[in-house]
């Protein structure tokens, strides 16, 4: 990227009375880019769910475009975020597994911003490798304060050494559940007060950098990362009980028998710590759920909080919105709790993006991948696209621009993350050619059309759903003989997707076409 493509100011043209042209200088739109942890798609007010209660999304949603089919490109964290950050499949950027490294070589989206004039800020989990300030900063951002939640990385935690400093209860450890709970009472009631719990730290350090950068005179990206909704289940008061009276649907249960239809490394991963989460009783289920919901309305909470300070800033009219979440959680459906799989539980998420004025209300069914994020707000922001994007921009479908949009007739998926099938071991018991524990695990891959969902393993295994007959995929139809049309077709589009998906890597800037005058 060059200045000639830094666009700081924008120009529109008012007419005086005597018909002379006046250019009146717009400034750059500033960007807020918020995150949640672990949030399914179905855990939205707007999106359908009628028991949670997340009224400032849905306000974000009809301020904006709400996208009800928008994928993951990894349904686990480090490369599903680093993903949203490079516009890249994970196969590309090569960041796979947690706790990995990011190649030096990839340039992330606040560092293009940086380069174009952005201040950049990121508050919350981050979750890149290592995880410091100085990572955070090499990798573009200008303020950092970090907090990935969990033990190993709370000697960089800035949401550590605040809670050390401020909160009455500091010895206690900030995910410890009471231990005064009354029976009948949410059982994952939190030892702390919310007011000192990482998500309302994320929230306050958030408003408190949106006032600043707002004043600042300078663009600005402010990335918000909660940790929350992700497990561990622990909620502070008043959202421990927000949803005691509340009939929340939980998954059937799941049996061995059921288990046994799935490939190897789904089976493995539901028995990890010997099958423990197969065998919670109905009742905890529904607190886990009821839980989860508190975490998600607190999160909501503090959104609203943030849009207001957006507000009472004067940048609201000039700021890009985005919402989403890295992934999202089985909750103990097909037997499993957390991710690391196709389901729909864990590979779609609530995407939301609105900028008043620019884009319209609406709400959208298409299928949209995560990568496309990147490049729709670089179309958004007259920026020009990365060469080594891999997504595509949907920019045209929610505001008015001068390029065609181009519907997915599919979207991709991918995942490795051989650590949590060991239980969360690092020290894993790798051989190659056969995998980890026996199980070839890396390198699933996964496409969805409108109808159909194919994940292929690299022993053969496979799943095929029909969504349109089977939305909660409980049926696996690979390998029936009638089907084999399907299957062919699906493997070659995974095939054809990773032939094509890194064709730009190599390019050099001279042989790119110039893009298009508006």
């Amino acid at each position: 990227m060059t200045r000639t493509f830094h666009l700081a100011l924008l120009s529109v043209f008012l007419f005086t009375s005597t018909a002379q042209a006046v250019s009146v200088p717009i400034p750059q739109p500033n960007v807020i880019f918020i995150m949640t942890d672990q949030q399914r798609w179905d855990c939205v007010g707007a999106n359908g769910n009628g028991v949670i209660k997340t009224p400032n999304l849905d306000r974000l949603a009809a301020s904006g475009a709400n996208f009800t089919h928008a994928f993951v490109a990894s349904p686990v964290c480090v490369p599903s975020r680093i993903s949203f950050f490079t516009g890249r499949y994970a196969h590309s950027h090569r960041n796979r597994v947690n706790y990995t490294p990011l190649d030096a070589s990839e340039v992330l989206m606040q560092a293009r911003l940086k380069e174009a004039g952005y201040r950049t800020a990121s508050i919350g989990k981050l979750h890149y490798f290592p995880p410091t300030v100085e990572e955070a900063q090499r990798t573009g951002f200008d303020i950092v304060e970090l907090h990935d939640g969990v033990p190993f990385t709370d000697h960089w935690s800035d949401y550590v050494k605040w809670r050390q400093a401020n909160d009455p209860k500091r010895d206690i450890y900030y995910r410890a559940v009471a231990k005064d709970i009354a029976p009948g009472a949410n059982p994952f009631r939190a030892a702390i007060d919310a007011e000192f719990t990482d998500t309302a730290w994320v929230g306050q350090r958030a408003r408190h950098w949106l006032t600043e950068l707002a004043q600042g005179g300078k663009p600005f990206f402010l990335h918000v990362s909660f940790w929350k909704p992700h497990s561990p289940f622990e909620i502070a008061t008043p959202y421990d009980s927000m949803y005691n009276d509340v009939d929340i649907p939980v998954p059937e249960s799941f049996t061995q028998e059921d288990l046994k239809k799935l490939p190897p490394p789904l089976q493995k991963l539901a028995m990890r710590d010997g099958g423990r989460e197969m065998k919670i009783d109905r009742q905890r289920l529904e607190w886990m759920y009821r839980s989860y919901y508190g975490a998600i309305s607190q999160v909501d909470h503090e959104i609203g909080l943030i849009l207001d300070t957006l507000e009472a800033s004067g940048q609201a009219d000039n700021t890009l919105i985005v919402f989403s979440s890295d992934h999202g959680d089985q909750l103990l459906e097909h037997g499993i709790m957390g991710k690391n799989c196709f389901f729909e539980s864990s590979v779609r998420v609530p995407l939301m993006v609105s900028m008043k004025g620019r884009i319209k209300p609406s709400r959208h069914d298409e299928l949209i991948e995560t990568v496309d994020v990147l490049p729709t707000m670089f179309e958004l922001l007259m920026l020009p696209e990365p060469r080594e994007c891999e997504g595509r921009s949907f920019a045209s479908l929610i505001s008015n621009t001068w390029r065609d949009y181009h519907p997915h007739d599919a979207v991709f998926s991918e995942n490795i993350i051989p650590e949590v099938i060991t239980g969360g071991a690092l020290n894993l018991p790798f051989e190659k050619g056969k995998g980890v524990d026996g199980i070839l695990h890396p390198d699933a891959k996964m496409v969805r059309t409108e109808r159909w969902k194919y994940c292929y393993y690299g022993d053969g295994d496979a799943e095929l759903y029909d969504l349109q007959a089977d939305p909660h995929e409980r049926t696996n139809l690979a390998g029936q003989k009638e089907l084999q049309d399907v299957e062919y077709d699906l493997r070659t589009r995974i095939l054809n997707w990773l032939i094509r998906s890194a064709e730009t890597d190599q390019i050099a800037p001279r042989w790119l076409l110039p893009e298009p005058k508006q």
